[in-house]
Order: structure tokens, then C-alpha cells, then sequence
């Protein structure tokens, strides 16, 4: 069945491109079927945030907010609704899309919170007033990604509502439905039309909506060569906000843990968990090169054995499950037979589950003594290993990576923790907990070829408006007698 891929000024209608369609991975079967929109209807959709945004612009902040409260309430309500579109559409477990219906809906309030903190008036009173205001960008663009189809993008799009922006919101191609929920959800809501856009398509949709002129910023969660080529793109558009929300070859340290055990599953939520496709997951693991990690190594070994792969509804529930697709199955079970080709020691193999399946089983290869072993994000369930002499070369260990999302640290000694929290380099460092853990009430982003500087979150509210500094007046003033450098009268 053709779904409408196109909403524009507040009404519905198929894109005047091509067909594209995305698969259930868990089934390979279709799973979203539409007509991409096309670069006309693109511009149409630019054209409809532009012509919307003064009078939202307009709108008192109160107004903005209590529409965005209802959007909060029409998710909430229909939470488990938007948690099966997304676990038919990624394959991720139904327990795990069931809280990522929850922080589409908890967005909201952290977001009125950030906005108010971040980016809200301040005022010196006096004769001459100086007040502190912020202003929205104007017409944004918001690329969304597979992996959290909805919380993601949803990260970016409340915030630059309630700054007083309009939106143009292109969803992933391998997970379109769940922007489209989004979209029904805010047209409820009461959200104007023309405020809220969406244009479905694949790669070329979203290149078209970069390049029109009149969008005032992108906001971007994806990969780095995507990343990066919006960095190059803008780089002679200083007039435009980017900010970019990137991947990791992220570091976990694990060094002198009494409760191993606790540890090796803190392991296993930092790189498997939604089957590795997280931006903070763990990619490489640092052990001491002594009984110590022989012990660490076979106790993840043992635990990672036990974790059940399988389709998103199945019961027991799984903890992961497929790949996006069978392409990317079978790109990383190649990345990790070319580890171990260059002399990794396979721990567990990593191997696609059936020909032609997007399930892999985890991997763990120990990579310490592979020479040059590739700065980059395998985007799946594969924990590289190194062991190493001492705690000095864990830290160097773990900060030689270009990239610099999120970084852990397991360890008993608060010693070591202190050591490792000065000398990293991410934006979220965890100590005993999972690197894919971070709070809603913090900044989210990472340095080097994680980011630009401009992390989500709660910080989102930094990039979604402007600060605006005033000096006021109710009336002019009066020349001074006397004032230097003018004749008396």
C-alpha cells in the first residue's frame, strides 16, 4: 500500500518522485511504501516553513509551549502504537522501542526546562535596561537517522519549536513511518500549518533540502562521511547554524573491578545493546594484560554467549535484534573476518545468522596485536579488544581516536577515576556505567570527528536560537550640559 510520504502546510499528499520502500529487517518484508518527495516538493515544503515562521515567531512563548504539551500528551497516549511502528521498522526489541516512545513524550518538558535555562531573557534593571534575549534561527532542516527514528530527530525538532522556529524534517529512508506518526501527532497537537514539514525520500531527498538556500540551519544525527560532507557544504555559509550529532569509536576501560560479573554486563549493555547501533556504544574495549584481563575477557565471553538474538516481538523478550539491514549484516561480519585475517584473536565470532539475514550474532575480537588496525565505527554488535601494560597506556589507549563521543571507565579506585575523567577526550564520560547512558537533563555530543561543537540534549536549546543583547529605554535621553566636545547653545 503507497503512503503519503509528504506533509506541506498542513495537508498530506504523495511525493511526485519515485517510489522507495523500506524493510521489516526482522522479516525482509515490506514495510513503508511511498512516493519519495521530490525536489520540487522540497522547495515547497522550505517555502511553507518560510511563509509560517513570523507568525510562530510571534507567538508568545506560553502558547508555543502548551501546543508542544499536548503533542507530549497525544504520545503518551498512543505510546505503544508508536513503540510497534518502530520495532517493525528497525527490528529493535519491543521492550526497548517501548522507552523510546517514552522519551519522545519526556522531550518536551526537558526541552521547556533547557529553553528557559539556556537560552531565556535576563535582565539588568535600571534608567537603561540591558536585557538578555534569544531569537529563533528561522526555517530548519532536520535529517533524522535509523537507529532511533524517533527520539532522535524528536531531540531536535521540540527544541526549535519552542525557540520559535519552523521545521522541514526529512526521516531516514531505512525507517520512515514513525517521522510520519510524529508528523500526524504534531498536526493534533494543534501545531499551525506550515510549522511542521516532512518530506520522505531516500539519500537525494534530503541532499535537496541541504542545498536550498533558504533553510537558516540543519540539524543533523547520523554518520560522519554524512557529517562531514555538510561541513564541507556549509563551510561558505557562515549565515547558517549546523550542528552536527556524530558517531564514535568510543573507549571502555575495565581495571580492577572486584564484582566482575557486574562489569562484564556493563560491558555487554555499552556494546550490544540495540545490536551495537548506537553512537555512544562501547567499540573498543582496553583490559590489563595479566590474569586480571584473562579473567575479565572470559567472564564477558560466558555472559555474551547467554544473550538472546531474535525478532522484536518474540518471547523471552531478545536483548538484540537484527542489523537495518542484511547489507550491513554482512559488511561487519567482513570487517570482523578482516580483523582477524590481519591476525585478531576471534574471542566470539562474529557471523551473520542465516544467509541473507540482518541477524548477527556479537562479536569480540582481540585486536592488540593487529598493526594499524582502522580509526573508525564498526555501527554494530563488534567490541574490539586491546590489552595493555598499565593504567598510563589504558588512557593513551583509549584517547588514540580521531573521534570523541563517549568514553567509560570500570574500575573499584576513585583514584583511577579521577585520572581517567581529566585525561579523556569525549563528551560523555561514564564511570561504572554503561557508555551508552546519558541523562536528558545534560548535554549530549562529542569532540573531533564526533561533532562540531554543538551538542544535543539539553543543550539543544543553544543552537535552535540566537542570543540578542539590548540596551533600553522608555524614553531618550536628555543631553547633559556641558557635554564634551559640543558649543553651548
Amino acid at each position: 500500500m503507497t503512503t503519503a510520504t509528504v506533509f506541506i502546510g498542513g495537508e498530506w499528499r504523495e511525493g511526485s518522485g519515485r517510489v522507495f520502500t523500506s524493510t521489516n529487517p526482522s522479516t525482509a518484508e515490506v514495510a513503508f511504501s511511498g512516493m519519495a518527495a521530490a525536489r520540487a516538493d522540497g522547495a515547497d515544503a522550505v517555502g511553507a516553513a518560510r511563509a509560517a515562521f513570523p507568525k510562530w515567531a510571534l507567538t508568545p512563548v506560553a502558547e508555543r509551549v502548551a501546543i508542544l504539551e499536548r503533542y507530549r500528551d497525544i504520545i503518551t497516549r498512543d505510546a505503544e502504537k508508536l513503540a510497534r511502528l518502530i520495532s517493525v521498522e528497525t527490528g529493535k526489541p519491543f521492550w526497548e522501542t517501548k522507552t523510546e516512545a517514552q522519551t519522545v513524550a519526556g522531550k518536551v518538558d526537558f526541552s521547556v526546562r533547557a529553553y528557559h535555562e539556556r537560552t531565556g531573557v535576563k535582565e539588568t534593571p535600571g534608567a537603561t535596561r540591558a536585557v538578555l534575549r534569544h531569537k529563533p534561527h528561522g526555517v530548519m532542516a532536520v535529517l533524522g537517522p535509523f537507529n532511533f527514528p524517533a527520539h532522535l530527530p524528536n531531540g531536535h525538532i521540540v527544541p526549535a519549536l519552542i525557540a520559535g522556529n519552523t521545521v522541514v524534517f526529512k526521516p531516514s529512508e531505512l525507517a520512515p513511518g514513525p517521522g510520519a506518526f510524529m508528523a500526524h501527532a504534531m498536526a493534533e497537537a494543534g501545531v499551525p500549518p506550515g510549522v511542521v514539514n516532512l518530506v520522505q525520500g531516500p539519500r537525494e531527498t534530503g541532499e535537496a533540502l541541504v542545498d536550498d538556500e533558504r533553510i537558516d540551519g540543519l540539524l543533523f544525527t547520523g554518520g560522519v562521511r554524512a557529517g562531514q560532507s555538510f561541513h564541507k557544504l556549509f563551510a561558505d555559509r557562515m549565515e547558517k547554524i549546523l550542528a552536527l550529532e556524530l558517531g564514535g569509536n568510543n573507549p571502555l576501560i575495565w581495571w580492577d573491578t572486584e564484582d566482575i560479573e557486574a562489569a562484564a554486563f556493563t560491558v555487554v549493555q555499552s556494546a550490544f545493546l540495540t545490536s551495537g547501533q548506537r553512537c555512544s556504544c562501547a567499540r573498543r574495549l582496553i583490559v590489563p594484560d595479566d590474569p586480571r584481563g584473562e579473567r575479565y575477557l572470559e567472564t564477558l565471553r560466558t555472559l555474551t554467549k547467554r544473550l538472546i538474538v531474535g525478532p522484536p516481538f518474540s518471547e523471552p523478550q531478545p536483548f538484540m535484534g537484527p542489523l537495518i539491514t542484511a547489507k550491513a549484516a554482512e559488511g561487519l561480519e567482513r570487517a570482523f573476518d578482516r580483523l582477524v585475517d590481519q591476525g585478531g584473536e576471534a574471542i566470539l565470532a562474529l557471523s551473520v545468522q542465516d544467509e541473507g539475514s540482518a541477524f548477527v550474532s556479537p562479536g569480540v575480537v582481540d585486536v592488540t596485536a593487529v598493526d594499524a588496525v582502522p580509526d573508525e565505527e564498526h555501527f554494530g554488535p563488534l567490541l574490539k579488544v586491546w590489552r595493555v601494560k598499565d593504567f598510563d597506556a589504558a588512557i593513551a589507549r583509549a584517547n588514540a581516536t580521531r573521534f570523541g563521543l563517549s568514553a567509560g571507565l570500570l574500575s573499584d579506585d576513585v583514584k583511577k577515576w579521577e585520572q581517567f575523567f581529566a585525561l579523556s577526550r569525549a563528551g560523555v564520560v561514564n564511570w561504572n556505567r554503561q557508555t551508552t547512558g546519558a541523562s536528558g537533563a545534560a548535554p549530549f555530543g562529542g569532540l573531533g570527528l564526533s561533532g562540531n561543537h554543538r551538542p544535543s540534549a539539553y543543550y539543544a536549546a543553544d543552537y535552535c536560537a540566537y542570543p540578542v543583547a539590548s540596551m533600553e529605554g522608555e524614553t531618550l535621553l536628555k543631553m547633559p550640559a556641558g557635554q564634551i566636545g559640543v558649543r553651548p547653545a
